[in-house]
């Protein structure tokens, strides 16, 4: 998977390559398609979700460029494998799941593989992000959002970096949010398909 899907298309950084060798996907897929856990596509999970693809993790990760011992803020938390690959990193995180039932079985599959210190889960609208904990150098979003969140560049610490799938249900375009003082910049980072971010600062 990192030679042939993520290193010959264009993933550079060596850390996001070495946590996506050391975090074993086939324990965030369901037990029928484990045989899928390293094929090139999202794969379904309970609840109407999806793990993303392994290069779509991994391009989301390399614009997120967190560092060891960074705070990061990961909204639709699902399986748990976006948050493993940020704590294989070095990163506390902090991972919002709407579905109680998604959020406690990810809880138990990271204690379980050892990440349950680095990692936090909790249930609730992460479209709203977590305001009392932030601000955030670091926020990842695996939904997509109709417009970026202003709900979430309000909880951005100088320097900080924001990366969230933003347009239509069906077709978005994966955005980069950097906080430089008052003044957000934006960059636009190629199509990607997401599920909708329900919430508040998300789809109804």
């Amino acid at each position: 998977m990192v030679a042939r899907q993520l290193r010959a298309r264009g993933v550079r950084d060596e850390r996001v390559l070495a946590a996506m060798a050391a975090v074993p996907r086939e324990a965030f897929v369901p037990a029928h398609l484990r045989h899928l856990a390293y094929a090139d596509e999202a794969l379904p999970i309970e609840h109407g979700q999806t793990i993303s693809q392994p290069l779509m993790v991994a391009l989301m990760t390399e614009l997120l460029d967190p560092g060891p011992g960074d705070r990061v803020l990961d909204i639709g938390t699902g399986s748990g494998y976006q948050a493993a690959v940020l704590a294989a990193m070095g990163c506390r995180v902090l991972g919002i799941e709407r579905v109680a039932e998604l959020a406690a079985a990810a809880r138990e599959r990271l204690v379980a593989l050892g990440w349950g210190e680095e990692i936090e889960i909790r249930v609730g609208d992460g479209s709203i992000g977590a305001p009392e904990d932030g601000p955030w150098r670091r926020i990842l979003v695996a939904a997509a959002a109709p417009r970026v969140p202003e709900t979430l560049t309000a909880q951005l610490a100088e320097g900080g970096r924001l990366v969230v799938p933003v347009g239509a249900r069906w077709e978005q375009e994966l955005v980069l949010v950097e906080r430089d003082g008052d003044r957000l910049r934006t960059t636009h980072h190629g199509l990607c398909v997401f599920v909708p971010l329900v919430g508040a600062g998300g789809w109804p």
